[in-house]
């Protein structure tokens, strides 16, 4: 078994106005990094509107529909924008989510990551925000429990910003746990330590503004990778955003390429232990291009050597 990589070329069709930070770039420097490293691709298939059902109601959907533009591009709010060909795109990552959940559950692959954009982490049920248009995580995640019967399920988001959207999409289900770090203060102001879920299924760990590699390794290590054993997931899905990096524009963190490939590399140790190794990953943020596309490259690199 090896690393599944997906994604689709629609990743490139949701065209953002110029000088916006979640930009057509951010992926092509993805794939051009991960070819540079001699790492396969493979194409991402459309999502449903069945998988889009499993976590946003039907009139959302409409919506979104209703709103995709004949030409140029609508705002959705000041940060969240479609274009012509912005569902299609956004249809592929739960697409993405999808069959790779399928083809790690079904021992396919060992692991696997998803370069999809638009990111997904902070589109709430009837809420597009922050870039984000469909919940691409929490949708693998309840894909896993209902259609292949999952008890557990967990969900480690290390992008900088608060995903906030996955939290509220998962805060009601017993069956899935959600560990965050975040920088706080930062957008979008959600994901102080009280927010625990309606099961205790719920961690936020805040880090300060100017938290280097050190501090995040003591946190992820006292905080978030107890509780991950303690729950005893039979599968990992990763929100992999890579802001947190100290050259990203966004924010105020100063994690290094190699501070990612080493949480990556502890989520797969924890994962060996507990789920045979199952870990499903999807790009969310990262927005100054080279460190995005150094970062993913290690991340998909370390899910390699795990599944090796």
């Amino acid at each position: 078994m090896a690393t599944l990589v997906l994604t689709h070329d629609a990743g490139l069709n949701h065209v953002t106005p110029e000088g916006h930070p979640e930009q057509v770039a951010r992926l092509e420097y993805v794939l051009h990094a991960l070819r540079a490293a001699d790492i396969a691709v493979e194409t991402a298939p459309l999502g449903t509107r069945e998988d889009v059902l499993l976590c946003h109601p039907a009139r959302y959907l409409d919506r979104l529909e209703d709103e995709v533009p004949a030409s140029g591009q609508v705002a959705l709010d000041a940060d969240t924008w479609m274009a012509p060909g912005s569902l299609e795109a956004a249809l592929r990552g739960v697409g993405a989510l999808r069959e790779a959940v399928d083809r790690v559950l079904s021992g396919a692959a060992r692991n696997a990551f998803c370069a999809i954009r638009p990111p997904g982490h902070h589109a709430e049920a009837e809420t597009p925000m922050g870039f984000c248009l469909l919940g691409n995580v929490a949708i693998g995640a309840k894909h896993a429990l209902e259609r292949h019967g999952l008890s557990r399920v967990a969900v480690v988001d290390f992008d900088v910003h608060h995903g906030n959207g996955t939290q509220a999409l998962l805060w009601d289900e017993p069956r899935a746990f959600f560990a965050t770090s975040q920088q706080m203060p930062l957008w979008p102001g959600s994901g102080d330590p009280s927010e625990r879920g309606a099961h205790d299924n719920v961690l936020n760990v805040p880090l300060a503004p100017g938290t280097g590699g050190a501090e995040m390794r003591a946190a992820y290590t006292a905080e978030v990778f107890p509780r991950l054993r303690a729950f005893a997931p039979e599968l990992i899905l990763v929100s992999a955003g890579f802001d947190a990096h100290a050259d990203d524009p966004l924010a105020n963190l100063n994690w290094t390429t190699g501070d990612f490939a080493w949480l990556t590399r502890e989520i797969c140790e924890i994962a060996d232990q507990t789920c045979q190794g199952r870990v499903v990953s999807a790009l969310e943020g990262g927005y100054d291009l080279a460190a995005l596309a150094a970062s993913v490259t290690a991340h998909v690199k370390t899910l390699q050597e795990a599944a090796a």
